[in-house]
């Protein structure tokens, strides 16, 4: 198998899993990156020097993709030919819409009422329930518990998308 056919965790030398500590991505990108760099191969030949920026542009890939909670949960769904379904499917258990529009009651609420402390509290809420979904990828994906992890996967897009609609109250708060 070519080294650019591998799977990025593949390419970087770490497990296949949800659950994998961000300074192992880190540490492997640094080990592939300095092998790798198109700088070391400056007096090479072409063939070598294109080559070095193939591997040095699949570490980049991997590391992005990897280094990523969303990226990771989406690519591993990728890898299991499991299709997230972002774009068509928009379903999610009443629960969560529940959830979901408590949190934008609350947003608005905040952004009205121009409170840094209720802020800060639907940011503590948020990001439970993301730690909560990261716990049940976890699951999922890495000890084939029963569950739909695409499924798990969209609701953690639309915390994402919160969490930066939180970031950007934040700063026009100044919290």
């Amino acid at each position: 198998m070519s080294v650019l056919t591998k799977s990025l965790f593949e390419f970087l030398g770490l497990p296949e899993r949800f659950e994998v500590e961000p300074e192992r991505v880190s540490d492997a990108y640094r080990r592939v990156q300095a092998a790798v760099h198109p700088d070391r191969f400056a007096a090479a030949g072409q063939t070598e020097r294109r080559i070095a920026m193939q591997l040095a542009s699949r570490a980049n890939e991997a590391f992005q993709t990897l280094s990523e909670p969303l990226a990771r949960a989406r690519y591993l769904c990728e890898l299991r030919g499991l299709d997230v379904e972002a774009e068509s499917n928009t379903a999610m258990p009443p629960e969560f819409l529940m959830a979901q529009m408590s949190w934008r009651e609350t947003l608005d609420e905040v952004r009205e009422d121009g409170n840094p402390e209720a802020l800060l509290e639907l940011r503590a809420q948020v990001d439970a329930h993301r730690q909560s979904i990261h716990e049940r990828l976890a699951g999922l994906l890495d000890r084939d518990e029963d569950g739909d992890p695409a499924a798990e996967v969209r609701k953690l897009m639309f915390i994402e998308r919160f969490r930066q609609e939180l970031a950007v109250a934040q700063r026009a708060l100044g919290a």
